[in-house]
């Protein structure tokens, strides 16, 4: 017999509950049950940065994190980061730098520069790599990324 547990959390500003076993990750319940494809699994190891997500306020990977764990947080996905309709500033400077090629490893990179700049919203270009260190990208190189940083940095108002 399965046993499964009930778990509540925000999950971009809404309520939601699952009801799965307590070993699953937040990815897979994120993915398979609530049916966000913004997290990626790429490592599964939390290595690579592609499942990342904001979990009360800091950027987690969601692989690492068991679904118990997020009972009771608040979780926001890079679908969260658009409000009525409006990508956030972070979103509309990977667009406008040219920062994204394949798109695998974006929503991470996303979710991880707002993070940074939701607790520093001018960071240096140092401060920028250490907060993306955890994302990797296999297409783009990083000059673009951290350029789009930079330029949404410029327009943060969160």
């Amino acid at each position: 017999m399965r046993v499964e547990q009930a778990i509540s959390f925000k999950l971009n500003g809404q309520p939601v509950t699952v009801k799965c076993p307590p070993a699953y990750t937040l990815l897979e319940v994120l993915r398979d049950q609530l049916h966000v494809t913004g997290p990626k699994e790429d490592c599964a190891k939390g290595e690579c940065g592609a499942c990342t997500v904001i979990m009360n306020g800091a950027p987690v990977c969601s692989c690492l994190v068991l679904i118990s764990q997020a009972n009771g947080s608040e979780i926001v996905t890079s679908e969260g980061l658009v409000k009525d309709g409006k990508l956030n500033p972070v979103q509309e400077a990977f667009l406008n730098e040219g920062a994204v090629q394949c798109g695998h490893c974006i929503p991470g990179m996303i979710v991880s520069a707002s993070a940074l700049l939701m607790r520093n919203p001018n960071p240096s270009v140092d401060e920028i790599r250490t907060a993306l260190s955890g994302n990797l990208c296999r297409c783009t190189g990083y000059t673009k990324i951290i350029a789009a940083v930079q330029r949404a940095a410029k327009n943060w108002s969160h």
